[in-house]
C-alpha cells in the first residue's frame, strides 16, 4: 500500500476508487501481500519443511481461505463450523487439525467422519470421550495431547494460552498420566504433542524456553512422536518502528531441537499469514468538536472490527487523500455504536479531515472479519480481494433485511 500522487491505492487501485464504487465500511485484502507472507514463511522453515495449518479463527472467508489452499496449506480449526469450511474451500483433511478445549461429541464424531490428520486434546475428559466414540465406531484415531508448558510469551493477558493459570492443555504431570492411557487404548493412536504459548508474540525466546520444556517432557515419555505441533502466535507489526519476530533465531532452535527428536513439525499460523493483508476503508460522517479534541465519528465500528474494544489493540490509520494541512487537536477516531469502547484511537497532529472524507485502518486481515458482529442490528460490510488492477468481490455486503 502506498500514496501515488497524493492518493493512497492497494496494489494498483486507489482507495477512494473503491469506497466510491463499493460504499463503506469496506473491508480489502492485497493477493501480492499474501503470496509474500505466505512463501516467507515456508523460506524462514525450508530447511525442515513444515506442515502449515491456517488457523482458520484468524480469517474465515471462504474465498480468501481457498486462495491459501492453493498454496498447499492445510488448517487449523477449533468448531465443527470451521473445520466445515476448511473442507469446503477443498482443503485436504489429512492437513486438517482439531485443537481446542471444548470439542463436543458431535464434533469429535463429525472429525473422525472426516478423516482429518489429528483431532488435539486438551484433557483427560476429552481423550475418554475420543476413546468411547473411536470403540463404537471400530476405529484408530489419531490424535495430539496439548501440552500447557507454563511458559509466558511476553504477549497481552487476553491472548496468552500458555502459562498455567490458562485454561489451554495440560500441565506434565497429566501429560505423563494420559500418554499412559493413550498407550493401553486399542482406539488411540498417540501422534502428536501439541503446544501453542499466544497470539502476537514478537520475542523469539518464549518458544526457545517452550522448546527446552516440550524436549525434556519427550525424554520422560519414552513415546515416539510422529509430530509435534507448535502452534502459531507469531506476531507482526502493528505500529511503525515496532519490534519483528526473529525468524531465523526460532529456526534454530527448531533445527537444535529437531537434532534430538525427528518429528514432523506442524505449524498453526494465522495472523502472521493474512494479517497485514487487510485493509477497512471508512467514511468520516461527522467531526464533533469538543475542547481539547476532536470526535471523528466514522461508519466503521467495533463491530466491523473487534480488536481495539476488545484488546485495546491499534491500527493504524491513513487518509485516503493527502493533504498539507494538520489538525491542531486531537482526533479521537470513533464509531456510532451506543458503547464508550467503540473507539479506535487518539491522533495528534493527524491530517485535517473533513466530513464525507475516505480513511483506512491497516493490519485488519487477522481477527477483523472472523471477530464481526451484527451488534446494533448493522449489516457486516463486503470483502474485497485485489490482485493488481482486479478488484473481486469475496463476500457481498449484508442488506438489513438479511438480518430481520
Amino acid at each position: 500500500m502506498k500514496y501515488i500522487k497524493k492518493k493512497l491505492t492497494i496494489e494498483n487501485v486507489k482507495i477512494h476508487d473503491i469506497a466510491k464504487k463499493f460504499n463503506t465500511p469496506t473491508y480489502c485484502y492485497s493477493y501480492s501481500q499474501l503470496k509474500k507472507n505466505i512463501n516467507n514463511f515456508k523460506k524462514n522453515f525450508k530447511t525442515f519443511s513444515p506442515l502449515i495449518c491456517f488457523a482458520i479463527k484468524s480469517n474465515t472467508n471462504l474465498n480468501l481461505i481457498r486462495e491459501i489452499k492453493k498454496f498447499g496449506l492445510g488448517a487449523d480449526v477449533v468448531s465443527m463450523g470451521e473445520l466445515m469450511m476448511a473442507l469446503k474451500a477443498g482443503i485436504n483433511p489429512k492437513k486438517i487439525v482439531f485443537s481446542g478445549v471444548g470439542k463436543t461429541s458431535n464434533e469429535i464424531n463429525y472429525a473422525i467422519d472426516k478423516k482429518i490428520l489429528l483431532i488435539n486434546a486438551e484433557s483427560k475428559s476429552e481423550i475418554r470421550e475420543i476413546d468411547r466414540i473411536a470403540k463404537i465406531k471400530k476405529r484408530k484415531i489419531q490424535i495430539g495431547i496439548r501440552l500447557n508448558p507454563n511458559t509466558d510469551a511476553k504477549t497481552l493477558s487476553q491472548i496468552s494460552t500458555g502459562k498455567k493459570e490458562n485454561k489451554f492443555g495440560v500441565n506434565e504431570k497429566t501429560f505423563l498420566q494420559l500418554v499412559n492411557y493413550c498407550k493401553k487404548s486399542k482406539n488411540i493412536n498417540l501422534e502428536c504433542l501439541s503446544v501453542h504459548i499466544g497470539s502476537q508474540i514478537l520475542d523469539y525466546k518464549p518458544y526457545e524456553k517452550m522448546l527446552h520444556t516440550i524436549d525434556k517432557i519427550i525424554v520422560k515419555t519414552n513415546h515416539k512422536f510422529k509430530f509435534i505441533d507448535l502452534g502459531g502466535g507469531m506476531g507482526i507489526s502493528y505500529e511503525d518502528n515496532s519490534k519483528k519476530l526473529n525468524y531465523s533465531k526460532y529456526n534454530i532452535a527448531i533445527k537444535k531441537f529437531l537434532k534430538k527428536n525427528s518429528s514432523k513439525i506442524i505449524f498453526e499460523p494465522g495472523r502472521s499469514i493474512v494479517g497485514n493483508v487487510g485493509y477497512l476503508i471508512s467514511k468520516v460522517i461527522y467531526i464533533k468538536e469538543n475542547d481539547k479534541k476532536d470526535f471523528v465519528i466514522l461508519d466503521a465500528a467495533m463491530n466491523d472490527l473487534m480488536r481495539p474494544a476488545l484488546y485495546g489493540a491499534i491500527h493504524k490509520i491513513l487518509p485516503s487523500i493527502k493533504r498539507n494541512q494538520i489538525s491542531k487537536k486531537i482526533y479521537e477516531f470513533v464509531g456510532p455504536i451506543c458503547e464508550s469502547t467503540d473507539k479506535f484511537t487518539s491522533l495528534k497532529k493527524f491530517q485535517k479531515l473533513k466530513e464525507n472524507d475516505i480513511i483506512i485502518m491497516c493490519d485488519v486481515g487477522a481477527y477483523g472479519m472472523s471477530l464481526s458482529s451484527n451488534y446494533n442490528l448493522r449489516p457486516k460490510p463486503a470483502e474485497l480481494l485485489i490482485e493488481g488492477s482486479k478488484i473481486k468481490v469475496i463476500k457481498k455486503r449484508q442488506k438489513h433485511t438479511d438480518l430481520m
